[in-house]
């Protein structure tokens, strides 16, 4: 058994996300599991860029309210104790209101290049208000 008490936040690159946004690794991917575990931190505003992942990830909604968005401009809107999943190679988004922040438990099982993630484009602002204007109603 190992006990690890802590984990340093660090912020993320600005070449992936848009925002302030911070992490807490809690796994890393090793052999033999590929597993890769984060608690994702959103400021207001602030979100991924669009990206996929080899093996799909799992999205646990901590706290806070977000958005999870897809390429074919389907958005979730998601509170805490909700769960998305994003299938293998799916592009997409996540990230919190413009008015709220939102924080997840981020899990991938990655691939022989490490978190089988690819990292693409920026969300712009536009379409970062249409996700939010398909949420209101």
């Amino acid at each position: 058994m190992e006990h690890i008490t802590s984990t340093p936040t660090v912020k993320t690159p600005a070449e992936r996300f848009t925002g302030d946004v911070y992490l807490n690794l809690i796994e890393a991917p090793a052999e033999p599991a590929r597993l890769a575990i984060g608690l994702v931190r959103f400021t207001p505003g602030a979100r991924t860029n669009w990206h996929s992942h080899a093996n799909g990830q799992t999205l646990y909604i901590t706290d806070g309210i977000g958005l999870v968005g897809t390429r074919d401009g389907h958005v979730v809107r998601v509170s805490a104790g909700q769960t998305v999943k994003c299938p293998a190679g799916e592009e997409h988004w996540h990230g919190a209101t413009d008015t709220t922040l939102m924080a997840h438990i981020a899990t991938v099982v990655g691939d022989a290049s490490g978190d089988g993630t690819t990292w693409l484009e920026p969300v712009t602002d536009e379409q970062f208000a249409q996700a939010l204007a398909s949420q209101t109603s």
